[in-house]
């Protein structure tokens, strides 16, 4: 017989196990007593100014492209209703895309630790059950997944395009463009619903206690007013290290995070930023040299001249002092061009009194603006050349020789280099 008595009751499940669970969908699980009403309400705050001007800033770089000109230029042609903000670009004043852009692609950049903290410090509610108590509950939560994913999604768009990683399943200017209304529409809703909580938690002196707040806190290793203080360093420490691609010289060398930061990509007239080389682009010198190239304008009634580098060099000759600027929002200060006149290009074909609109295409073999198309004042511009020059020196290559055009505020890629051919008239 087994002496010392029967042995002790094993404890029931839990019992002198975990002290808190494991699940998610425990509120028990968020320990952090960073959260809670105050801190989701100052980032939600910085995040509704700065997304807003994400939206306005972004709708304008589309609208810059021309896109309802010719389809050349339109890569979401099923837009319908979403595009009927669309208006004509205008030329001047000559940096206007340059500082929208740069304004969109360093503020995004900027806010990704904002973005982040805010979603960390909402993370609970995606757990929360039942998933709906109410339809104005139902709603929320529908925006609240919209808006998560929008996010995502169109921050890592961004960032991608802006490292030049085109890994998209598709065109960037269309998963980004449709992307943004899905991500701006839920943004809306979810500002309506939680703003006037929002302003009203800032303005309490003690908060109070929601579903945000942890059921059980951990000790605080850090304040919350530490926290906003991190996330402040952060959005600091990306904006120095991005904001310089925006300009030239000792500025750029401290765009560490961006491809066109650092130092220039050459020395001389022609070392300033790009994205195309004319050996990516397919560019040979057996059909860019002065024997074998000719600038095919067509016009009214098919009137057709061909001219050589020679010809357009007896042209008058017209300087301006123009920057390049590109939608993965880097951009070079204004560069001497020197050229003819894109009106002038237009009269020898009959179109001498009012220009019309003009397709431009290139000898690049490939690329989704191998063809881009230029409104009628653009065209009209006295500033709109045909370059042929670049501070003083004929083009480089990889800048366009033997010629390119240079618009006053158009994006880079409506720059078209290795012109070969332009056709005035309709589109």
């Amino acid at each position: 017989m087994v002496r010392g008595g029967f042995p002790a009751p094993a404890p029931a499940y839990g019992r002198g196990m975990a002290r808190f669970p494991l699940s998610p969908f425990s509120p028990a699980f968020w320990r952090s007593p960073l959260r809670g009403p105050w801190l989701t309400s100052v980032l939600g705050v910085v995040l509704l100014g700065g997304i807003t001007v994400l939206f306005v800033t972004g709708l304008v770089s589309y609208a810059a492209y021309n896109p309802n000109l010719a389809p050349v230029n339109d890569k979401t042609p099923d837009k319908g209703i979403l595009g009927f903000y669309l208006f004509s670009w205008p030329t001047s004043p000559h940096w206007l895309y340059r500082l929208n852009q740069g304004v969109h692609v360093t503020l995004g950049i900027t806010l990704i630790p904002v973005l982040l903290a805010k979603l960390w410090s909402v993370v609970p509610k995606l757990f929360t059950l039942p998933p709906a108590r109410s339809l104005a509950h139902a709603l929320e939560r529908i925006s609240l997944l919209l808006l998560v994913g929008g996010a995502l999604f169109e921050f890592v768009t961004g960032v991608l395009n802006v490292q030049l990683d085109y890994i998209f399943p598709g065109s960037f200017y269309a998963l980004h463009f449709y992307g943004a209304w899905v991500f701006f529409a839920a943004f809306v809703v979810h500002a309506v619903l939680k703003t006037p909580m929002a302003l009203r938690n800032l303005r309490q002196l003690r908060e109070e206690k929601s579903e945000l707040t942890p059921a059980a806190p951990a000790e605080p290793t850090v304040s919350r007013r530490g926290a906003l203080w991190f996330v402040g360093g952060g959005s600091l420490l990306l904006f120095g290290t991005t904001v310089g691609q925006n300009f030239d010289g000792a500025l750029r060398r401290t765009a560490l995070l961006a491809p066109h930061g650092g130092a220039e990509p050459g020395s001389g007239p022609g070392g300033f930023q790009i994205n195309k080389t004319a050996a990516y682009a397919g560019i040979r010198e057996a059909e860019t040299n002065e024997e074998a190239w000719r600038l095919v304008v067509v016009g009214r009634d098919g009137r057709t001249v061909r001219l050589g580098r020679a010809d357009l060099l007896a042209m008058p000759l017209h300087s301006v002092a123009l920057p390049i600027a590109c939608v993965e929002g880097w951009s070079t200060s204004d560069q001497w061009w020197r050229g003819v006149r894109l009106r002038d290009l237009a009269a020898l074909v009959g179109h001498d009194e009012d220009p019309p609109d003009v397709l431009v295409e290139s000898l690049q073999r490939r690329g989704a603006f191998r063809r881009a198309a230029l409104r009628a004042n653009q065209v009209a511009d006295s500033r709109s050349l045909l370059a042929l020059f670049v501070n003083g020196e004929d083009l480089t290559p990889d800048h366009g020789y033997p010629a390119r055009i240079i618009v006053p505020a158009a994006p880079g890629v409506l720059n078209t280099k290795w012109v070969a051919r332009m056709t005035f008239g309709d589109l």
